[in-house]
């Protein structure tokens, strides 16, 4: 493809954290040997740069203390004339998290940051910088885009193992040099304690890194925010998040499994004693905005949406859903009639109307959960389905009719190019949706790719509902459910859109970047 060549982000990024004590600070912050000195804020978390777009990105840091966070970037490590920009007053009640954009910056180059903390009260006290880089986006189709998706991080209790070098898949992933990563939800498990150990099937151990906020369901804020902090102790994943922007959306277990807005949780769970889903929700959107930069939430407010489109240039367009805040109850999700359905008719509505706007050549839907795989609700005796499709291969019904609309819209206004991401079912497969096998015709042919976990239980494939035509023409799933990372069965995929041809390829990776399944798609088309 006609991808420009730039440096690997790996061998920048190690040149730059060798030399970073040896840096100058801004002017009015002292000089660097000061570094050495001790009672200065500290980054322990590393750093994260997110919704990059071709003049602006969010950058993300967290301090051991109080502190004002400054970002300096420049164009090469070296940070020779650097640009400098004030941030935020880092403190507890953001959790000592804060995000600063940097706009104006130039479209479709690298640009080298780093972050230092200074003293709220003396400024020319500050901890020692921390280096990242990241691209922004091209406005010249020329120089194509790639990308990786995945979601479902340290589910069912396997956590952080040491002993297997922790979350080994983000460097395959690092490898490949992606202009940004598609986090797909489940980013936490907040339900989900870790326990020091698990017993494999083999008779060996997994052994979990462990920390008191991972030893039970989080209910209180400062239990979510130790969840998120909880991933960032992988220096796997510090090293990816100092080189690769994110797009990140959530899903069920940033709150509780399979929840939905007003739901309350049964008095036989004893392991919550706050019963309000709404309160538990708030807690957690709380916390997530405050450790994901995420340019439609800002750190420590209770208002804002994870619903957005991101531009990526003349060629992507990725159109982020929620298909948690907005939802309708659990159900066994056979109503002829669903106003609100998965999505919220406003946001529904918001992606009818950004889909339309969109000129580019391709339309990445971002889904947190699949559309033709059926999900039940995992509550012990629930008839209830938790995602879209109900295994009711008939006309559309339930949540179905929401995106029987959404299908038809897209068909009948001749929206080009549009291809579906998720994750969510813990095993990587692809699905062709066409008319001429489903119930409900109105609509063009499209593909939906799947893939992830990035460190969680594998299971079994996920049985197809026919109302859209799905034909799964590749799966890997194991045979058995809950299935380690020990035993494999962890993905993550790949996007590649050629700059010359305009050609979309997929490819569907294992956790050591082995390629499984590889299509290729043609621009400028409605459905194929």
């Amino acid at each position: 493809m006609s991808h420009r060549p730039f440096p690997g982000r790996r061998s920048l990024l190690r040149g730059s954290l060798a030399a970073s004590a040896a840096l100058t600070l801004p002017v009015g912050l002292g000089a660097a040997p000061a570094f050495a000195r001790s009672g200065r804020p500290r980054v322990g978390w590393g750093v994260q740069t997110g919704d990059v777009t071709a003049d602006s990105g969010l950058v993300w840091v967290r301090s051991d203390r109080p502190a004002r966070m400054i970002v300096e970037t420049a164009a090469t490590e070296s940070f020779r004339n650097p640009r400098r920009w004030h941030g935020p007053l880092l403190g507890a009640g953001t959790d000592f998290t804060g995000t600063t954009r940097l706009h104006g910056l130039p479209s479709g180059e690298q640009i080298h940051y780093r972050v230092l903390l200074a003293d709220p009260d003396d400024p020319r006290r500050a901890g020692e910088p921390v280096t990242g880089t990241f691209r922004t986006v091209s406005r010249h189709r020329r120089d194509g885009v790639r990308f990786l998706w995945s979601g479902d991080l340290a589910g069912q209790g396997w956590g952080i193992n040491p002993d297997r070098g922790g979350y080994r898949i983000y460097d395959a992933m690092a490898r490949l040099d992606p202009d940004f990563f598609l986090c797909s939800g489940d980013t936490i498990y907040a339900d989900g304690p870790v326990s020091a150990t698990q017993a494999l099937p083999d008779g060996s151990t997994w052994r979990n890194v462990t920390t008191e906020e991972k030893s039970k369901v989080a209910e209180t804020l400062a239990e979510y925010r130790g969840n998120f902090r909880y991933n960032l102790l992988d220096e796997n994943l510090r090293r990816f998040n100092a080189q690769v922007p994110s797009i990140v959306q959530w899903d069920d277990h940033e709150v509780r499994n399979n929840w939905y807005p007003g739901e309350v949780i049964a008095a036989s769970d004893t392991r919550y004693t706050e019963k309000s889903v709404d309160v538990l929700a708030a807690r957690a959107r709380r916390a997530f905005g405050e450790y994901f930069p995420v340019s439609t939430l800002r750190p420590g407010a209770r208002e804002g949406r994870v619903h957005r489109v991101l531009r990526h240039g003349p060629l992507l367009d990725v159109f982020v859903l929620d298909m948690r805040t907005y939802r309708n109850a659990n159900s066994p999700d056979d109503q002829s009639a669903d106003p609100q359905g998965i999505m919220g008719r406003e946001q529904l509505e918001w992606l009818e109307r950004e889909l339309t706007r969109s000129r580019a050549v391709w339309k990445v839907i971002a889904a947190d959960m699949p559309l033709g795989l059926v999900v039940p609700d995992a509550t012990e005796g629930s008839p209830n389905i938790e995602a879209v499709a109900q295994g009711d291969p008939g006309a559309p019904l339930g949540r179905e009719l929401q995106i029987a609309e959404l299908l038809r819209f897209v068909k009948h206004r001749r929206i080009t190019g549009t291809v579906w991401l998720t994750a969510d079912v813990h095993h990587t497969s692809a699905q062709h949706y066409q008319p001429s096998r489903a119930a409900f015709t109105d609509f063009e042919p499209f593909w939906e790719f799947v893939s992830g976990p990035l460190n969680a239980g594998a299971f079994p494939a996920s049985a197809l509902d026919g109302t859209f035509g799905p034909e799964r023409v590749f799966v890997k799933a194991p045979a058995a459910s809950n299935v380690s990372p020990a035993g494999g069965y962890q993905f993550f995929g790949e996007v590649d859109i050629d700059g010359g041809s305009g050609e979309l390829t997929v490819r569907l990776r294992e956790q050591d970047g082995t390629v499984l399944f590889t299509r290729r798609l043609q621009p400028g088309r409605v459905g194929q």
